[in-house]
């Protein structure tokens, strides 16, 4: 294993590190605009939701390389306000566009090609396109630096109230929930490297329950070589193994016989079958299903 002290490198070095281990990052595209009214829309992938009840969000404006505060950040100084739209497949190349570093008072609306739509409660527009907007007002800044001075990479902690939230009829299934799959995110990692939460990507985990955790589990299954930890986590999640009552009906009922009779007549390791067989019961979150197939198999017994 690879131990670095930050101390020891320089903070770009370590920045590299960072950002390609800790994602995929949501992207903030924050519009703001200056105490003249000028607009500013810009990304920022330090950045995430911090509570909900006030509903809170927080980013993270950097100093830039030349040691400069950013417009975005600038502005926020000025005028407390900021819409922060997400970021999703469809306009992530534009969305890109608009963190080059054009001058102070460009309008990155339009040199990304963007709508901007008025906002009901604060100065900034939003971007239409966003599958999700929403207006906030800056409740502190912070500064993170314990430096007197700027340091490139220094960041500022902006954090804001939601005050209003805008999101667009596609992302919404029939029964008035947002389908993550219509909302088709994306998420900032290393270098040029981005991920989209869609299709094969978006997998769902059920809430824990107060389960009989992995430690409980029978060693000869939480050693297994064929179940992963992520196996092991659905199987510790269960309250408790099924009854004794539950495993000799699963048992008698010939839903193994088929690896049985693997076992006797082709040689093969019976434990083996039972784990890969729980294994596909997994995948399918049949968790039942699985523990049935390992004790009724006589595994762990």
């Amino acid at each position: 294993m690879k131990t670095i002290n930050p101390a020891d490198v320089k903070p770009n070095e370590f920045y590299r590190y960072m950002i390609s281990t800790i994602g995929p990052r949501p992207i903030a595209f924050a519009s703001t605009v200056d105490s003249r009214g000028n607009v500013n829309l810009s990304p920022f992938s330090f950045f995430n939701m911090f509570s909900y009840n006030p509903p809170t969000l927080v980013f993270a404006p950097t100093i830039n390389r030349h040691g400069h505060k950013k417009h975005t950040l600038l502005n926020l100084e000025e005028v407390g306000e900021v819409v922060i739209n997400v970021v999703n497949y469809p306009m992530v190349e534009q969305a890109s566009l608009a963190s080059a570093e054009f001058e102070r008072g460009i309008n990155e609306f339009e040199k990304a090609g963007f709508t901007a739509i008025p906002s009901e409660r604060v100065r900034p527009p939003r971007v239409a396109e966003s599958p999700a907007s929403y207006e906030c007002v800056v409740k502190q800044i912070i500064n993170t630096n314990d430096q007197s001075d700027n340091a490139p990479g220094t960041g500022y902690l902006v954090i804001c109230e939601v005050v209003l939230a805008h999101f667009q009829d596609s992302i919404f299934n029939d029964t008035g929930g947002i389908d993550q799959a219509r909302v088709d995110l994306v998420g900032r990692l290393g270098g040029d490297w981005y991920s989209r939460a869609n299709a094969d990507a978006l997998f769902a985990v059920s809430r824990p329950q107060m389960g009989m955790g992995i430690d409980q589990i029978p060693s000869a299954i939480r050693n297994s070589a064929i179940l992963s930890g992520n196996d092991l986590g659905k199987l510790g999640s269960f309250i408790s193994p099924p009854t004794k009552e539950e495993i000799d009906a699963f048992r008698i009922s010939g839903v193994l016989n088929d690896l049985f009779d693997e076992a006797q007549n082709g040689c093969q390791y019976l434990p083996d079958l039972l784990h890969l067989r729980a294994k596909q019961l997994l995948a399918e979150n049949k968790v039942n299903e699985a523990w049935l197939t390992l004790l009724a198999g006589g595994v762990g017994n």
